[in-house]
């Protein structure tokens, strides 16, 4: 578990912080009089005593050799002592002393020796915590806390170690206990069959199994149906281990993940078998979503296509027109011409001026009316076919279940799946049609007038379709059994649990309890920005103004005025800055932040091999740069089975989010980093990415693409730094997941105002940030033509704002809003307390129909909301720019990692969303590298400049961004040796900077 030097570094005094040097190292009256010499201590026990008495509650042991003591700390003590801080080092030569003296402390500090009742204490701690982790680092951390906690002098770091060690054991057999009931011999012959070759499939089911989909075909369809079919014969749906804690089934599933069938096939069955059987339930789950996915995407491809035909069809039709509207205007001419008599019309129109020749030809070219969807259905009944290759498995293999509004749909879904399974072609007359939007009805008229049976079937079967596939988006249908599509419900907090939370959430977020409370605060709000913009309006020629037609106008803002002395000043930083590859900058910030420290192996084992390190930024260069780990293996010499089995144990989603917080919590640190903004606003923007090969979140994109990309929704702060990362489907709204990572951010930046451009806002998003004491400030393209609202009549508005009023065209139904005020509160309470994600409740929120009253209420909430940040944006130009400057960090974030992900012509070859979610987690890790190296690094250049008496004000170094790679080599061999590369770093620890106009 601990290498003998990890071991040795526990019992020994650690550095110490300047809070804890405060927090611990500070005597109160009471303390010096116990360590008074009246108690007859000399001069060298005073100092011995006092460390003791400090250290206990800060460590919670004593290390024996105390003159290892923080220098700081002793001085300290020392001085509030008035003694000489070098007595210590002859302190404590007799064990026995030593001993006496930790006696007294702790009984003066109520502290109390280890026996064994406290140890069996613990041991049932660590089993409990054992069962949720199985980190042995984490383990020993938390038995450390819990000591202290309970006041019980820590034993030494052997005894505790074995105690975890202990506590693993327990738990893994807690776990099989737990789950005995399931292991039938029957189950177990099941779970075994999963780990040997089977020949229907070519491979063991367990590979087959844990193999996603690339496309969504109907062939992929039907293959995951295949396996969810598979996994019910197994019973792997009705599998409940809520037995375990959730920590432990995604600990087992994750080890389950990783291994070999063969390294399954040699685990003893009281660990095998739990593993398999997680795996199985988990598998269950993420299968049937797949399978919802793949046949909303499949049927969602068709209905696009459907669309494309349709506006090609109509482009064709209004060409093959043109001959008939020239005659239109002809007559046209004719008939409103007052010179020409009534009874010269007809002879005109037949005779010389038309004729009948071309009347007649017009006649014969006329085209039927066109429906009222324009043929959109016509269009997608061409692809009947091609559904009907997978949809009826799919009706067939899941279960559909919803609310009072889907009660027509649902016995639609029950009768079609009849109607497949008999091959029957006529559609029950009892069969509903209340679900059918009104444009689409009249196809189903039109052919049961016609007695056309077949074409009734494919349009009501179509109809069906898209309506299960909308209801899913929006939640009026979900899945039983599902995750991503199960009861809306279910994402919300409990009645019961909401109101326990309520009046901590809004203490939280700063809003009102009270529904009244609540409008009356928003109102004032409202009257505050509408006066402010009353008052720009008032100046005829701002950059904000209305013409002759009482319209908004709204004038683009200038480009940024950047200072010439900031751009001469980054010119000269850049020359001062030292040459570094890539390798030496990654290696170099793991000395200063450790962050390689953070990946663990997924097993839980904590040894780890000297060379682990080297491998590690080997494997975070092949994702980052996209050289892959077979390239990478040949440009840094280290083999390609090393490198596999590194990123397949160490580098996931988890450890790279660690990894990320603690370069950014450092980079946070650095003295310049203050100077670019406080932290406390971000931004979030999408960058799009090519793809190679087939894969289910690609999409094309002839904009972006020559063939297919994805995108990957960024969130950065106004310090430079990447917190948050996720792959999407370029075509989706990325107004869905913008408050994703703001909510799951697991850093110390107090995010309080959040940018995004027009792709990010939506009312929903408007209602629910503010809720969530979050204000967003989007930069909102053809802002003037944003329906804006008010709160109160229209004459009221406009006596009250004469310039302003008129521009509030829609009433915000108020009323609605206060009635389901505490709902929209508990909506916001779910997603901050973390029982839902916000891009999977934002997503149906906005998808729901007016129908909605609790959706309905979120939009005119946000639709208030988008009318008071309307006013502000417009009438406060530094806003503006501020908004706008944010957003241009991330754009420069964008260019980095364009840089950094520059083989195979940075396009992203992975095909399944958990391996390039990695590939971006470690594209973001490396980015951040850079900027907090360059920051550190433009810090000492700036200080350097300082101290030989040059002026450099903070406004000027506002304008310079760390984004930046020039002074670092992405390119050429790479060889990661660590020894060497620290060996390189100065005395001060970093690499000299440059001197201006050389090499060197």
């Amino acid at each position: 578990m601990f290498a003998d030097q990890e071991l040795e570094a526990l019992r020994k005094f650690p550095e110490i912080g300047r809070e804890e040097l405060f927090r611990y190292f500070t005597l109160t009256p009471a303390d010096i009089a116990f360590i008074d010499p009246g108690r007859g201590r000399g001069p060298a026990d005073r100092p011995g005593l006092a460390v003791a008495l400090c250290t206990l509650p800060w460590l919670g042991f004593v290390p024996d050799e105390m003159a290892a003591a923080p220098r700081a700390a002793v001085a300290r003590l020392a001085e509030q002592l008035h003694l000489d801080p070098e007595q210590v080092r002859s302190y404590g030569r007799r064990a026995k002393t030593r001993t006496e003296h930790l006696r007294l402390v702790a009984q003066y500090l109520g502290w109390r020796a280890p026996t064994t009742l406290e140890l069996k204490e613990l041991d049932e701690f660590l089993l409990a915590r054992a069962l949720e982790h199985d980190s042995p680092l984490l383990l020993f951390r938390l038995a450390c806390e819990y000591l202290t906690s309970a006041r019980v002098i820590r034993p030494g770091p052997v005894t505790v170690v074995e105690r975890v060690a202990h506590a693993r054991e327990e738990a893994r057999r807690e776990t099989y206990d737990r789950l005995e009931h399931e292991f039938t011999k029957a189950r177990c012959a099941g779970l075994d069959a999963l780990l040997v070759n089977d020949p229907e499939v070519g491979m063991t089911r367990l590979r087959w199994l844990a193999t996603g989909p690339v496309e969504a075909s109907p062939a992929a369809v039907k293959a995951e149906v295949v396996k969810l079919e598979y996994l019910r014969g197994l019973d792997a749906h009705t599998l409940d281990l809520s037995v375990l804690p959730a920590e432990r089934r995604r600990f087992l599933a994750t080890v389950g993940r990783r291994l070999t069938a063969q390294a399954l096939q040699r685990r003893e069955p009281q660990r095998r078998y739990p593993i398999l059987l997680t795996l199985l339930a988990q598998s269950a789950t993420d299968v049937l979503d797949e399978v919802v996915q793949l046949f909303d995407q499949a049927v969602s491809a068709r209905e696009s296509k459907a669309a494309h035909r349709m506006r090609d069809y109509l482009a064709e039709r209004a060409k093959s027109g043109e001959a008939r509207h020239e005659l239109l205007d002809a007559i046209l001419a004719i008939v409103a011409d007052p010179a020409i008599p009534d009874e010269d019309v007809g002879a005109l129109l037949r005779g010389e001026k038309i004729g009948w020749e071309r009347l007649r030809a017009a006649r014969s070219a006329a085209l039927p009316p066109l429906p009222r969807d324009h043929g959109h259905l016509a269009a997608l009944d061409g692809s009947y076919g091609y559904l009907r290759q997978f949809t009826p498995q799919v009706l067939d293999a899941v279960e559909f279940a919803g609310g009072t509004a889907a009660t027509e749909l649902l016995e639609a879904i029950r009768i079609l799946r009849h109607l497949n399974a008999t091959c029957a072609r006529k559609v029950p007359d009892y069969a509903p049609t209340g679900f059918v939007p009104t444009k689409w009805r009249g196809y189903l008229d039109t052919a049961a007038k016609a007695g056309n049976t077949s074409a009734y079937r494919h349009y009501w079967a179509l109809c069906v379709l898209l309506a299960l596939r909308d209801g899913l988006r929006t939640g009026d249908v979900f899945v039983p059994g599902s995750r991503r599509y199960s009861d809306p419900a279910a994402y919300l907090l409990t009645p019961c649990k909401w109101a326990d939370h309520r009046v901590e959430f809004c203490r939280l977020v700063g809003k009102p309890v009270n529904a009244d409370a609540a409008l009356n605060q928003v109102g004032e709000e409202l009257h505050t920005a509408l006066g402010e913009l009353e008052q720009t309006l008032a100046g005829e020629n701002g950059p904000v103004r209305l013409d002759e037609d009482s319209d908004l106008v709204i004038s683009p803002l200038s480009a940024e005025d950047v200072p010439g002395e900031a751009v001469a000043l980054k010119t000269e930083l850049t020359e001062m800055l030292p040459f570094a590859p890539i390798v030496s900058l990654l290696i170099e910030l793991d000395k200063r932040t450790g962050y390689l420290d953070c990946f663990t192996h997924a097993g839980g084992k904590q040894a780890r091999s000297s060379e682990l390190k080297r491998n590690l930024i080997a494997v975070l260069l092949a994702q980052s740069t996209n050289l892959g780990q077979t390239r990478m293996a040949d440009a840094c010499g280290i083999s390609y089975d090393v490198l596999s089995w590194t990123a397949e144990w160490y580098v996931r989603e988890e450890t790279l989010r660690a990894a990320n917080l603690a370069i950014i919590d450092y980079h946070g640190r650095l003295p310049l980093t203050p100077v670019f903004g406080t932290g406390t606003l971000s931004s979030s923007d999408g960058q799009r990415f090519p793809t190679r090969g087939k894969s289910v979140t690609a999409r094309a994109l002839s904009r972006y693409f020559a063939h297919e990309g994805l995108s990957t929704y960024t969130h950065v702060t106004d310090q430079h730094t990447t917190y948050g990362t996720k792959i999407i489907v370029a075509t989706k709204r990325e107004a869905h997941y913008v408050l994703d990572e703001i909510l799951g951010n697991a850093t110390d930046i107090p995010v309080a105002e959040h940018a995004t451009d027009t792709h990010g806002v939506t009312l929903v998003n408007f209602g629910l940030s503010d809720l969530l004491g979050l204000r967003l400030s989007p930069r909102i393209r053809d802002l003037g033509k944003v329906t804006l609202y008010r709160a109160s009549a229209k004459t009221e508005a406009e006596s009250a704002f004469p310039l302003a009023g008129p521009l509030l065209t829609r009433r915000a139904n108020m009323g609605l809003i206060a009635a389901h005020y505490d709902d929209l509160l508990r909506l916001a309470g779910s997603l901050k307390f973390g029982h839902a994600t916000a891009s999977l409740l934002v997503g149906k929120l906005s998808a729901s129909s007016r129908q909605n009253a609790r959706a309905a209420a979120l939009r005119e909430y946000g639709a208030i909301r988008r009318t008071i940040y309307a006013a502000r944006y417009l009438a406060d130009p530094a806003y503006r720019r501020k908004i706008s400057r944010q957003l241009n960090k991330g754009e420069s974030l964008h260019a980095l990692k364009r840089d950094l992900l520059y083989a195979h012509e940075g396009a992203v070859r992975a095909r399944h969303l958990e391996a390039q979610t990695e590939q971006a987690w470690c594209l973001t890790l490396v980015t951040n590298a850079v900027v907090a190296w360059t920051t550190e690094y433009y810090g000492l250049a700036v200080d350097s400049m300082r101290s030989a008496g040059r002026r450099i004000d903070n406004e000027v170094l506002a304008h310079i961004s760390p984004a930046h790679s020039e002074d670092i080599n992405f390119f050429g061999a790479i060889e990661v040796d660590i020894e060497g590369e620290l060996a390189q770093l100065g005395p001060t620890g970093y690499r000299p900077l440059r001197v201006r106009d050389t090499l060197f």
